[in-house]
């Protein structure tokens, strides 16, 4: 391969399943000339996306910049090390010195090559980044002592730095996924942090049209997958599960004024026949399949229960017969976190972002069945006693629109890998079933690249923002 020795690189280490890289491209207009990550199965789905990079399935350490650069200049160096060994999220457990210390590869870039400008990203604690006690645990007081070391290393090989933390759904990404970045160059031009695109919908700049609303949960959820009852399932969910799916619906579904609403027809339920509000953004995904999807089926308003004491059927089901009356309503849901440990939050609602996407099954899209409250045919009328309970606790109150709809069922599922890679805001025509030889993934592979990845719309715009010459040279190539 003949090299432009005069034309500046892209140099994308610890790459990963390619968010960076495809946040990159989408500035650039061209692959990033280098990709570089120690695990077989990132790489692997990297050169599936970006054929045109030069990938390197080696340990960052054990890359020579000098070799792979083979004399071209670094325009670009972004950097995502591993921030699990950083994060809040790993609780009480012991680091790692060896994977805190990834960060540091930046400045054996910067001495070797002197990339003209290094992005890193890792997590809000990376700025804490500080020496570990004999058992592995950080030092309280020494909290920030090598981040700044780290800062004042690249400070003295000539760069300018700068951090800040940002969140995706600023960016136009259906995520809560916030942050840290730094930025480093050493060109003598200023460092430009991207200004947001989209914000909170009840917001000033955006009811004024300065900013787009935040894109929503609800965007990227497919409806036509089933979502099978709670209550009806070979093994019953853990009771700290259901509590949290209680929570949820007392919050997003009981006591929400304006609950988010998918309305059922006569005809079905899916494809153009769903209509739904979608004003917020999804929250952070991570590494593993922590959302789960709820989804309605069909309620009618037969005299006549089912064995297991719920009017209605499963939307895969054929149609029951179709009276001239309006026998099937609503269906409103949310997101339920099932995190282990203490977590008492009620989950996230439809018109908001996703959280972040992490490597355990954190999330679950529950929805709430909704029939027409009429009286005793169906229910009961709200000054009379209550009916008897039964053993299965089926059964609430939401008012919509002024009207009082009963729940008669809850569904669940997790949110699949196709549901999660367009909430992180990656292209829809992102490979991530397969690699570049066409081997399957599992459900489990695809949402470890996926929660280990960059959202793209963040490298998009901080490569816009700090490296339009790079932008504008790429454009003018692809066309």
């Amino acid at each position: 391969m003949q090299l432009d020795l005069f034309r500046e690189i892209i140099v994308d280490n610890f790459a990963g399943g390619g968010g960076a890289s495809t946040g990159i491209e989408m500035a650039t207009g061209l692959s990033v000339d280098i990709a570089i990550n120690h695990d077989p199965a990132a790489i692997a789905m990297h050169k599936a996306n970006h054929p045109d990079t030069e990938h390197y399935c080696e340990d960052v350490w054990d890359v020579d910049p000098k070799k792979v650069v083979r004399g071209r200049k670094v325009g670009l160096c972004w950097l995502s090390p591993d921030c699990t060994h950083h994060s809040k999220a790993r609780g009480g457990k012991p680091r790692k010195k060896n994977i805190r210390g990834l960060a540091w590869i930046a400045v054996r870039w910067a001495i070797a090559v002197k990339p003209r400008v290094i992005i890193l990203e890792n997590v809000e604690e990376f700025k804490e980044w500080g020496p570990l006690d004999d058992s592995g645990m950080p030092i309280k007081d020494a909290k920030g002592r090598t981040f700044y070391s780290f800062v004042d290393s690249l400070k003295s090989l000539g760069y300018q730095v700068e951090w800040r933390e940002l969140t995706a759904c600023d960016y136009g990404a259906p995520t809560k996924r916030k942050r840290l970045f730094m930025i480093a160059r050493c060109d003598g031009r200023p460092i430009v942090w991207a200004k947001p695109t989209h914000g909170d919908p009840k917001s000033k700049e955006v009811l004024t049209g300065k900013l787009l609303p935040w894109r929503t949960t609800a965007e990227i959820i497919d409806w036509s997958l089933p979502c099978p009852s709670i209550f009806e399932r070979k093994r019953p969910l853990a009771e700290n599960t259901m509590r949290r799916i209680a929570r949820g619906m007392q919050k997003f579904v009981i006591n929400n004024p304006k609950p988010f609403i998918v309305r059922i027809g006569h005809t079905g339920f899916g494809g153009d026949r769903l209509q739904y509000e979608i004003d917020k953004p999804l929250t952070t995904i991570t590494t593993k399949a922590e959302h789960c999807l709820v989804t309605p089926f069909i309620s009618t308003y037969y005299t006549e229960t089912t064995e297991n004491g719920v009017r209605g059927q499963n939307v895969q089901e054929p149609l029951h017969t179709v009276s001239t009356a309006n026998r099937f309503s609503l269906v409103t849901a949310f997101i339920a976190k099932h995190y282990g440990g203490g977590y008492t939050g009620a989950g996230t609602g439809m018109t908001e972002p996703l959280s972040t996407v992490t490597t355990v099954d954190h999330n679950a899209l529950v929805m709430a069945f909704l029939t027409k409250y009429y009286g005793s045919d169906i229910g009961q009328a709200l000054d009379d006693p209550i009916h008897t309970i039964t053993t299965k606790d089926r059964f609430g109150l939401v008012k919509v629109k002024g009207q009082n709809h009963q729940i008669v069922d809850i569904g669940m599922r997790m949110l699949q890998p196709h549901e999660l890679f367009p909430a992180q805001g990656f292209p829809e025509r992102y490979i991530i079933d397969r690699d570049y030889e066409g081997n399957k993934y599992t459900k489990t592979a695809q949402i470890a690249r996926c929660g280990n990845a960059v959202p793209p719309p963040f490298a998009d715009a901080l490569v816009r923002a700090n490296c339009p010459e790079l932008c504008y040279r790429s454009a003018a190539i692809a066309n």
